[in-house]
């Protein structure tokens, strides 16, 4: 059955360039030591996944565009699916050093999908036996997932479906059969056109109405001094990530102390994990940029996702996101001062979102029509603008909360997850944080020609960190608070298992387990 895009999930169709691709992915690193025959097996992997396409709808389904661009595309059950195009395996040469893989996901991330094809790649790399910290025969996987079809919370959700909390995972059955669709015609797409158009406009004329007592609560709370509207519409100051991109890419990690940032955060009444992520960011970014003798005056501002998707929304395709421009604190030298600026300035722009409406300012972006989004958005791509206008943004941080538990895959366990995603013209720097077992790893993505040395800018990250956590001093008494769902509760529910009680923290990884020295980025040998 056809599924139309909306106007946010068509935007990232119509954003795809050779100079844009426009996917998310990450870089996950197993040790098959836990799986059965101990080694890597790409046969073997290959079956795993075959057993489990029916647990996610992403696997099978790819776009059909409608001519001109007069509508937005559509997905639909690909008849041509076949998995050995998206299942690919490489070797690393000898010594399989931690840059040789970032060298070889460089060159991956720079390329863009096939849009006639189920928008996503798996490639398998082995041969990781020049990493330190990194158990002899471990292999990694290269991930690519087009955002038209996933947001970072989404992109969760088809990870759970090839992962498990057990190293054995015997897949249930399908509901039913996969049945593939019948490609519909041009003239059976543009019929439909009309129909959407003039839905999209009853939808429109909805949202207004319904966004009325929303925005007289901006206006109150900004009449109140509870919300400083002008500081959200304000310009980012310029810098090297904010123009034109070229293809090539960039990418370095690196891992914190999940329980330590929690601690950092505690310094500060109503911090969150985020503010503090927001503030190391900052302070990498002040560094970088000085060294370059290029810091503004003003504070760089990140465009952060902020995901509305209700708990019954979980698997769904596509993007239910909405933004926020946080200011970075990079004007400031003092990393104290610089995470209490990060922690005021993200509070007022979560009570803007309380107070307008997180999904209504999502419901914005997927009204755009197609014959006006699409043009726009290749007009301002072809003619490169980004080099002549600004920018509200010069980075995105973009956090992905991940398990907290060890997880498995063909019964490998998991040591490690870098984030990657899109970059595009006007913000040439993506910064994907995600937790996973105790750990957080921030893995700044970028245009080659804007960071050609990534590894001096994980060094920045190095130093911030280091810089804040000295300055923080010792965490104050944290207060009992009721435990509420999250992401990781819904996460577990969907692998139908139990993570350990919270009595049983999980232990810290093992020396052999760990993927990247706390606060450094892996060495090679």
């Amino acid at each position: 059955m056809l599924k139309q895009l909306s106007g946010l999930d068509a935007s990232f169709i119509y954003a795809e360039t050779q100079r844009t691709p426009m996917h998310l992915g990450a870089i996950q690193i197993y040790d098959p030591s836990t799986a059965p025959g101990k080694k890597f097996d790409f046969d073997r992997i290959k079956s795993f996944l075959e057993e489990r396409l029916h647990r996610a709808r992403t696997f099978r389904q790819r776009i059909v565009q409608v001519p001109f661009n007069l509508d937005h595309p559509y997905w639909l059950e690909d008849p041509d699916f076949d998995l050995n195009y998206h299942v690919r395996h490489v070797t690393l040469p000898t010594p399989g050093t931690w840059k040789q893989l970032c060298e070889l996901a460089q060159r991956l991330h720079a390329r863009p999908l096939d849009l006639n094809k189920p928008l996503w790649e798996f490639t398998f790399v082995d041969g990781l036996d020049g990493m330190k910290g990194m158990p002899p025969g471990s292999y990694a996987v290269i991930s690519k997932i087009h955002h038209s079809a996933v947001d970072g919370v989404s992109g969760i959700d088809l990870g759970i479906a090839v992962h498990s909390l057990e190293p054995e995972d015997k897949p249930e059955k399908p509901e039913k059969p996969w049945v593939p669709d019948v490609v519909p015609s041009g003239a059976e797409l543009l019929a439909r056109a009309p129909m959407n158009q003039a839905s999209n406009v009853a939808r429109a004329g909805n949202l207004v109405w319904r966004s009325l007592p929303s925005a007289a609560r901006v206006v109150q709370g900004a009449f109140g001094d509870k919300i400083n509207v002008s500081e959200l519409m304000t310009m980012a100051p310029r810098t090297r990530f904010n123009k034109a991109v070229s293809q090539q890419r960039s990418l370095d990690a690196r891992t914190f102390s999940l329980s330590e940032i929690k601690d950092i955060k505690a310094t500060i009444p109503g911090a969150t994990v985020n503010d503090v992520v927001l503030a190391i960011c900052g302070g990498a970014l002040r560094r970088y940029l000085c060294q370059k003798n290029e810091l503004p005056e003003k504070s760089l501002v990140a465009m952060a996702p902020v995901s509305v998707r209700a708990k019954d929304e979980h698997g769904d395709m596509g993007n239910l996101v909405s933004t926020m421009a946080l200011p970075l604190g990079s004007h400031i030298a003092d990393p104290k001062s610089r995470m209490e600026f990060t922690h005021e300035h993200a509070s007022n722009a979560k009570a803007f979102i309380k107070a307008y409406g997180a999904r209504e300012l999502s419901e914005v972006t997927t009204l755009a029509p197609a014959m006006l989004l699409a043009p726009a958005t290749q007009l301002y791509l072809g003619t490169q603008l980004a080099n002549q206008i600004g920018s509200f943004f010069n980075t995105i941080v973009t956090n992905i909360p991940g398990l907290q538990v060890p997880i498995y895959s063909a019964g490998a366990k998991q040591l490690a997850h870098f984030g990657l995603g899109p970059i595009f013209d006007g913000v040439g720097l993506m910064q994907p944080v995600v937790s996973y077992n105790g750990m957080i790893t921030i893995t700044p993505n970028a245009c080659a020609e804007m960071m050609p040395d990534p590894e001096f800018y994980g060094d920045c990250l190095d130093d911030a960190y280091q810089e804040i956590r000295a300055s923080a001093g010792p965490a104050k008494p944290k207060p009992k608070r009721r435990v509420r769902a999250n992401r990781i509760e819904i996460a577990v529910t969907e692998m139908e298992k139990q993570a350990p009680p919270a009595s049983e923290p999980t232990p810290p990884p093992t020396p052999e387990a760990d993927p990247v020295p706390m606060a450094a980025a892996p060495k090679d040998s």
